[in-house]
């Protein structure tokens, strides 16, 4: 070989090297390019190099967070279809606390899932969403099943792990953390929200449909679409009813016919009122629990995106489908003679035909609920501002559960049902000067009520005696106090924590003291009433603030 050929030789071989790492970390199954300050995962073995001209799509995303999972599996087909032609990383909503620790909305839990994922985006660049969707099977597990699901993907376990326990996981979160919260065009950070797509940048406010996300990002190639761009499929016809009531003040239905039209690509949209034959029949065929509900058929089948929107609370009835949209009307309740039945009696429309009661406030919450909790804590300031001035409320509060004495269930676990059970008997057996609210004051301070040592709330500091709480909630007594609780409160037809109901007819949401205080003297001309009380908490340094309605079920 002569000198010039040995120089040629090099020269390509230095150009071949320089692409295949060019290539590397740049297919939806690898970390992307740290670019603009984008948080992103060091580039791994065992890419393929994306084709020229591949939009950048960043799903923004809580991994516990059940929109986010919806979003995720929309991408399904969006990344299989498009390929090497799709820049596709998935980035994390959280926040860095002054101290640098690290925070997700949903706790610890979560945000060992986030990190996990994040790990897998570096060390299991072919296969990372697929890891992301085999957790979202139960995506409430995310800080565990990722051990599995890597066995069963022939993933390393270990370097994930290694990881995710690590300095590299926490900074590859904290990178991530810092690229949601980038300020955009409009000054506010990149994304809050959970899920948050970004198309090139941009925020995509489409529907969340595969075929309409395929279209955005088809749209925002420089050169020539790929093949895949040119076959996006015409979206199959979905039938869906809406039947609701006319005698009902709030069940306008408007918001939700504009709902299935951002969730539905093709939507056939009937509309049917109780009062009509048609309505009644399908009422009692169908025995939804409340109204308005959405009535779909086996059309519905053919499109799965929106039966994946429409997932949630989803109930299967025969050859239909339904999802409940109302909360409070039970249209039976308004028929004649239906507040005389058990089941209209206490209902809101029943209430409202009986005389109210000044000053009876009600509480209803699951014990675990960080939203019920904060409404009952806000409480406290409520009764000390009404008390000073000579004015005593009946407040009751009242739990969110189902089953019977010997089944009882909570949204968030066994562990809420003890506690329910706990509260229900310390407000039988310490009615006296309201002694109960001691131990409930107790347990919902600070963070308190997460944990099981409930003892440290009884004895000196309430006065409420450990041994008569533990007889009652671990024998039959506080089973049944409990069951009957769920039960007054599946009969009021309120369903989320908190919820309020005032004077016995009236129904609000709130939290915080002042809110409180106003929903009450706006049917009670009380002393008091023109005090200003607490109002919501600030939202966390670079955050923002549950919604004033934010609540657990319902």
């Amino acid at each position: 070989m002569n000198k010039g050929t040995a120089i040629v030789g090099f020269v390509l071989s230095f150009i071949a090297g320089m692409i295949l790492v060019w290539g590397i970390g740049r297919t939806p199954g690898a970390a992307a390019k740290k670019e603009d300050g984008q948080a992103a995962a060091a580039a791994a073995p065992g890419a393929v190099a994306l084709n020229p001209g591949a939009p950048k799509v960043e799903l923004f995303v809580m991994s516990q967070c059940p929109y986010g999972v919806q979003a995720e599996a929309l991408f399904t087909d969006v990344v299989k279809k498009l390929g090497a032609d799709l820049d596709f990383r998935v980035e994390f909503v959280g926040k860095k606390l002054p101290s640098g620790e690290l925070s997700s909305m949903h706790g610890p839990k979560e945000l060992k899932g986030n990190i996990v994922q994040a790990c897998a985006m570096k060390h299991a660049p072919g296969k990372w969403f697929d890891l992301i969707l085999c957790q979202n099977e139960n995506y409430k597990e995310v800080d565990t099943n990722w051990q599995a699901c890597s066995q069963k993907l022939g993933i390393d376990a270990g370097k994930i792990g290694e990881c995710a326990d690590g300095k590299e996981g926490q900074d590859l979160m904290a990178a991530s953390f810092d690229r949601a919260n980038t300020p955009g065009p409009d000054g506010k950070p990149l994304a809050t929200g959970s899920p948050t797509i970004l198309i090139n940048g941009k925020k995509y406010a489409g529907a969340r449909r595969t075929g309409d996300i395929m279209r955005a990002v088809c749209a925002e190639y420089a050169g020539a679409q790929p093949a895949a761009c040119k076959d996006i499929p015409e979206a199959p016809k979905v039938n869906v009813t809406v039947l609701t009531d006319a005698r009902c003040k709030d069940c306008n239905t408007a918001g939700v016919e504009a709902s299935l039209k951002q969730k539905i690509a093709n939507p056939v949209v009937t509309k049917v009122d109780y009062a009509d034959a048609a309505g009644k029949k399908l009422f009692a065929e169908l025995k939804p629990a409340k109204l308005p509900v959405l009535i779909f058929d086996k059309t519905l089948d053919a499109d799965k995106d929106a039966k994946q929107a429409f997932s949630r609370g989803m109930q299967d009835k025969g050859d239909y489908k339904l999802v409940v949209v109302g909360r409070d009307w039970n249209p039976a309740c308004a028929d004649e003679g239906g507040c005389g039945t058990d089941e209209c009696k206490l209902s809101l429309h029943c209430r409202q035909q009986s005389p109210a009661v000044p000053n009876k406030l009600e509480l209803f919450i699951m014990s675990q609920c960080p939203f019920g909790v904060e409404a009952f804590n806000g409480m406290k300031e409520v009764l000390e501002n009404f008390k000073k001035n000579n004015v005593a409320l009946e407040f009751h509060v009242n739990y969110i559960g189902d089953g019977e004495a010997a089944n009882l269930t909570s949204m968030h676990g066994k562990p809420e049902v003890d506690e329910d059970i706990r509260q229900v008997c310390a407000m039988k057996h310490y009615k006296e000067n309201d002694k109960w609210m001691d131990y409930l004051w107790c347990r919902m301070k600070d963070k308190d009520w997460k944990t099981e040592n409930w003892q440290v709330c009884t004895g000196g500091e309430t006065g409420i005696d450990t041994d008569v709480i533990k007889k009652c909630s671990e024998g039959d007594e506080g089973k049944q106090l409990l069951a009957e609780s769920f039960k007054y409160t599946k009969a009021s037809g309120v369903s989320g924590s908190p919820s309020w109901i005032v004077n016995n007819q009236q129904k609000f949401s709130g939290r915080d003291a002042d809110t409180i205080k106003t929903n009450i003297c706006k049917h009670n001309q009380l002393a008091g009433c023109e005090a200003k009380l607490s109002g919501p908490p600030a939202p966390p340094a670079g955050g923002k603030a549950a919604p004033a309605n934010a609540g657990c079920g319902g």
